[in-house]
């Protein structure tokens, strides 16, 4: 790909794995932002702005890279799971999520800032759970560390241990969706068209 010079705005090394499968070389700049945790937002508005926010602050300092940002956020129906505070509350999480299924969503902005050119998206992914016991969750969650995850799980580790099924992009739950993350790279080689911001 002919593409500017990359930069993804995240510290998730899975996120950084995810992106090497698409491009080797990129840089990794930490946004240092704070996620808006709004109730007044759906979860696709929450997850687009926190990407955007991200993305929007590391391109101030790099406005000749293009700069990906990204969100991720579990909803069980109108409620939604970010990364647990601690235990207790991944546990309470899985306990919520248990036997169910919930939705994935990963919000991403791919923003140039000198080119003025800004794409935000969002995907999103059912995952259904198995029927677990108190005892098979605090299994799993000595297994792992849910702090920085949202939902509390990581489908990547061990996760056929609580995932029964799982309705589209398997990237998407890790925290990038990669295949549509190809497919919206693919204008930026071009020269951008007038009005693309």
């Amino acid at each position: 790909m002919n593409l500017p010079p990359l930069i993804l705005a995240s510290a998730s090394p899975r996120r950084q794995e995810l992106l090497r499968q698409i491009r080797s070389d990129f840089q990794v700049v930490v946004s240092r932002v704070t996620e808006v945790q709004g109730e007044h937002l759906t979860s696709r508005e929450l997850v687009r702005i926190n990407a955007y926010r991200k993305a929007g602050a590391v391109a101030k300092t790099f406005p000749d890279s293009l700069v990906i940002g990204a969100d991720t956020v579990v909803c069980l129906q109108t409620r939604i799971f970010g990364k647990p505070l601690d235990l207790t509350e991944a546990n309470w999480m899985l306990e919520q999520l248990k036997g169910r299924t919930h939705e994935v969503i990963t919000g991403v902005c791919m923003i140039h800032l000198r080119k003025h050119r800004l794409r935000v998206f969002a995907e999103s992914t059912l995952v259904t759970f198995r029927p677990l016991t108190s005892a098979q969750i605090r299994n799993y969650l000595s297994q792992i560390d849910p702090l920085d995850k949202a939902g509390g799980y990581a489908i990547q580790e061990h996760g056929d241990a609580l995932v029964e099924t799982i309705s589209g992009s398997f990237s998407n739950v890790v925290g990038l969706p990669l295949e549509m993350l190809r497919t919206e790279l693919s204008p930026w080689e071009a020269p951008p068209s007038a009005g693309s911001i």
